[in-house]
C-alpha cells in the first residue's frame, strides 16, 4: 500500500517533546517533558500537517480506492492526535489559566480545520466514489463499517451542502466550538468560586471527622486557616447534604450549587447557553432537519427523538410515582419530628438517609471503613476483571504522570502478555472538571501499531494527609462504572481508530460493569476494614444490598428531568428565541409531567457540562437508555451462571472487543438473543411498569 502522499515535513522545533512519537512503553505521553508552552505550537503544527495531508488525499490524481482515500484518512493527523490527547488530558483534569486561555484560542482553529476536512467537496467525491462501489470491493466487515461510517459522517456534517450553506456551517461550527470551550472554562471557575466557606464549626454538625478534616485541608489549600471549605461537585445535589444537621447550612450549600453559574458575573453562562442552543438549531436547519436532536440522533441507536420520547414515556411515570412515594415518606418523618416545614431539595438527602437507616440500618459512617479507594481498585475493580476476563495488573512507577495523584498500571492478558496501560486519577481538585470520565490517551489500532493507553478520572473526596481514602458505596459504583469504559477501550480489537461508538451504546459497558461491585465473589475480596482487614459483616452487606434501590425514584427522576431538559433545548427550531434561561428551564421541566418540587434536575441548564461542552448534546438520555441495556444484559448473565470466565469471555468477544465494526442494535441482539427490553430495568430498580 502506497502512503507516500501523506508524508509531510514536521516543522515543529526539535526540542518540542510532542514532535515525535513517544519512545515510552505503549507510546505513553511524556508528561514530565511537556511544558505549557509546548502545546500551542504542537497543536498549530498538527492542524497544518493534517490539512496538508488531507488535501493531498483530496487532490490525488489516482482513481479513488479504499486504500488511497479511507486508509489514508486514518493515517492523517498523527501529530494533531498526539498533541490533542496530551492537551485534552491536561485541560480536563489538571488545568491552569494558561491552558484555559489556550483552550479557548484553539477551539475555533480546531473547528476550522474540521470544516476544511468534512466540507471538502473533492475529498467527499472520492469517499462517495468508493462508497458507491462498496458492494464490489469485497471488504472485510471492519473496513466496510469504516467506509459506511465515514461516508455518513461526511454527509451528516454537510458535505452535500451548497457552497453558500457550507460557508454558513463553517462559521457556526467555529462559533460553537469557541463558546463550548469558554463554557467549560467558566464552569471550572464557577464551581471553584461556588465552594462554601464555613467559619463556625457548629454549622457543620453531623459531618464525620474524616470529612471535616478534608474540608479543613481544602481551606488551608486556599490560605483560609481555621475555616472549612466545602467544594462543589458537578451535580445539583452535594454529598455533605446527607449528613449536615443544620438546615440553614444545607440550604446555603444547595443554593451555592444551584446558582453557581447564575451570579451575574464573569462566570454566568446563561448568554452562552442560549447562543449555543440557537447555533445548533441553525445548523440543523442548514441540514434540512427540523431541530438539532433530529439531526444528531441519526447516528445513535435510538435514531429519532420520537424513539427517545417513547422510551421515557415508559420509564418516566414509574420513576415519578416512586419519587412521589419517597417524598411522602420523608415528609412524614419531618412531620413526626415536628419539623414544621415542607420538604425542600436541600432536605431530601438528609432525611432520606434517616429513612434509609430506619429501614435498613445502614449508616455511611459504618460502611465507609470497608471501602478504601486503593483496596477497592486493586482487590475489587481489578479482581472482577480478572475473574471475568483473565486479565491482571502491575503498577508502573517509572512512567511520568500529569499529577502526583495519578497511578499507572500495566495490563496483562490471560496468556500473560502485556497489552495496555491503565491510568487512574481519582481525587477532586479545584483545577479539574467535575464528574467522572474515561479517555484513551492512545487508541488501539493495528493499522498504526498502537496499543491502548486509557485513563479513568473521578472527583472522589480527597482525605487529609495521612488519612485513609474512605468512600461510600456510590463512589465504589463510580469506580466500577468508569472501569467499564476502560475495559471497552482496552479490549477493542480494531484495525482503524477513527470510529465513534454511539452515545447511547458507549455507556452500556460502564453501567454493566457496576453490577460486579455487589457480586459475592468480588465483595469478599475487597470489602475489608481498612484497619483490621476484617471482611465486611454479612449483616451489613445484606443491608447494603437491600438498600440498593432505596431512593431509586429520586435518582432516576433527577436524571430523567436532566435528559428531557437536554432534549427540550435541542428540539428548538431556528425561529424559537429563548430570552430567559430560567423561565425556559422551569417551563420545560413542568412540561415533562414529572416535575416534583423537591426533586431538582441532576444538572441545571447553566451548569450542564455534558450537553454544552461535553459532547452529549441531545444525548444525555443515553445514560438511561444504556441502563436498560445493562440491566437486560446482566439478566442474561444471571440466567447463565453469573460471574464466570466463560460468560466474561463471551461478553468480551461479542461486545467489548467489537469497536466500530457492526450495527450496535444487531450487536446487542446477537449477544442477548433478542432485542433489549425495559422490563429488566424496571424489575431491577423495583419500579412498576405503567399499566
Amino acid at each position: 500500500m502506497n502512503t507516500s502522499f501523506s508524508q509531510t515535513e514536521n516543522k515543529l522545533p526539535e526540542d518540542n517533546p510532542l514532535k515525535f512519537k513517544s519512545t515510552l512503553p505503549y507510546q505513553a505521553i511524556p508528561f514530565d517533558k511537556i511544558k505549557d508552552e509546548h502545546y500551542g505550537p504542537a497543536l498549530l503544527e498538527g492542524l497544518r500537517l493534517q490539512l496538508e495531508e488531507v488535501n493531498k488525499i483530496a487532490n490525488n490524481p489516482a482513481p479513488p480506492t479504499f486504500e488511497n482515500t479511507l486508509v489514508a484518512l486514518e493515517l492523517a493527523g498523527d501529530l494533531l492526535n498526539r498533541a490533542s490527547s496530551a492537551f485534552g488530558s491536561q485541560t480536563s483534569a489538571n488545568t491552569n489559566p494558561v491552558l484555559q486561555k489556550l483552550r479557548e484560542e484553539m477551539a475555533p482553529k480546531m473547528a476550522a480545520n474540521s470544516n476544511e476536512i468534512f466540507l471538502n467537496s473533492k475529498l467527499f467525491q472520492r469517499i462517495q466514489a468508493v462508497y458507491n462501489k462498496r458492494a464490489a470491493l469485497k471488504l472485510d466487515a471492519e473496513s466496510k463499517a469504516l467506509l459506511e461510517l465515514t461516508y455518513h459522517r461526511f454527509r451528516l456534517a454537510g458535505a452535500n451542502l451548497s457552497p453558500a450553506a457550507k460557508e454558513q456551517m463553517k462559521k457556526l461550527n467555529e462559533e460553537e466550538a469557541t463558546l463550548s470551550a469558554k463554557f467549560g472554562n467558566m464552569l471550572v471557575s464557577a464551581t471553584k468560586n461556588g465552594a462554601v466557606v464555613i467559619s463556625d464549626s457548629s454549622e457543620l454538625a453531623g459531618l464525620p471527622p474524616g470529612e471535616l478534616a478534608g474540608y479543613a485541608q481544602a481551606a488551608k489549600n486556599r490560605s483560609m486557616e481555621g475555616k472549612w471549605v466545602l467544594p462543589l461537585q458537578n451535580t445539583t445535589q452535594q454529598p455533605a447534604l446527607q449528613s449536615l444537621q443544620v438546615r440553614s447550612t444545607r440550604q446555603k450549600i444547595f443554593e451555592a450549587s444551584w446558582n453557581r453559574t447564575e451570579r451575574g458575573d464573569s462566570t454566568d453562562t446563561r448568554i452562552i447557553v442560549t447562543r449555543l442552543a440557537a447555533i445548533r438549531a441553525q445548523k440543523a436547519k442548514l441540514m434540512s432537519f427540523p431541530n438539532f436532536a433530529a439531526w444528531r440522533l441519526q447516528e445513535q441507536m435510538a435514531k429519532t427523538p420520537e424513539a427517545v420520547d417513547q422510551f421515557f414515556a415508559e420509564l418516566a411515570p414509574a420513576a415519578a410515582a416512586k419519587a412521589k412515594e419517597e417524598a411522602g415518606e420523608i415528609q412524614a418523618l419531618i412531620d413526626q419530628q415536628k419539623g414544621g416545614f415542607t420538604l425542600e431539595p436541600w432536605d431530601w438527602n438528609f432525611y432520606s438517609e434517616q429513612v434509609r437507616m430506619a429501614r435498613y440500618a445502614v449508616d455511611d459512617k459504618e460502611v465507609k471503613p470497608y471501602f478504601e479507594v486503593n483496596t477497592v481498585l486493586e482487590k475489587g475493580v481489578f479482581h472482577a476483571a480478572n475473574l471475568l476476563y483473565g486479565i491482571s495488573f502491575k503498577e508502573r512507577n517509572d512512567l511520568p504522570v500529569y499529577h502526583p495523584d495519578v497511578r499507572v498500571f500495566e495490563v496483562f492478558d490471560k496468556d500473560g502478555k502485556s497489552f495496555a496501560l491503565f491510568y487512574c486519577d481519582y481525587f477532586k481538585r479545584d483545577n479539574k472538571q467535575g464528574g467522572a470520565w474515561c479517555s484513551a490517551l492512545v487508541g488501539k489500532s493495528t493499522l498504526k501499531g498502537t496499543q491502548p493507553v486509557v485513563v479513568n478520572v473521578c472527583n472522589l473526596p480527597k482525605p487529609a494527609p495521612g488519612e485513609p481514602a474512605l468512600v461510600n458505596f456510590d463512589h465504589v459504583r463510580t469506580m466500577f462504572h468508569e472501569f467499564g469504559h476502560a475495559l471497552h477501550a482496552l479490549f477493542a480489537q480494531q484495525k482503524y481508530s477513527g470510529g465513534r461508538v454511539p452515545r447511547d451504546f458507549v455507556e452500556f459497558p460502564s453501567q454493566f460493569n457496576e453490577h460486579w461491585a455487589m457480586d459475592a465473589n468480588v465483595l469478599k475480596n475487597y470489602a475489608v476494614h481498612y484497619k483490621t482487614a476484617a471482611l465486611i459483616p454479612t449483616q451489613l452487606l445484606e443491608k447494603i444490598k437491600q438498600a440498593a434501590n432505596f431512593n431509586a425514584g429520586y435518582g432516576l427522576t433527577e436524571a430523567i428531568e436532566a435528559s428531557l431538559l437536554d432534549l427540550r433545548w435541542h428540539k428548538l427550531s431556528p425561529t424559537d428565541v429563548v430570552k430567559d434561561v430560567d423561565a425556559f428551564e422551569k417551563e420545560a421541566l413542568q412540561s415533562t409531567g414529572i416535575d416534583i418540587k423537591a426533586v431538582p434536575p441532576r444538572y441545571r441548564s447553566s451548569y450542564f457540562q455534558h450537553i454544552w461542552s461535553g459532547g452529549y448534546a441531545a444525548g444525555y438520555y443515553a445514560y438511561q437508555w444504556t441502563k436498560m441495556l445493562s440491566k437486560d444484559a446482566y439478566e442474561w448473565f444471571e440466567e447463565h451462571g453469573g460471574l464466570t470466565r466463560a460468560n466474561g469471555q463471551r461478553f468480551r468477544d461479542m461486545i467489548l472487543s467489537k469497536g466500530m465494526t457492526v450495527d450496535y442494535k444487531s450487536l446487542y441482539k446477537a449477544f442477548r438473543g433478542k432485542d433489549a427490553s425495559i422490563n429488566a430495568m424496571l424489575k431491577n430498580m423495583a419500579l412498576k411498569k405503567k399499566a
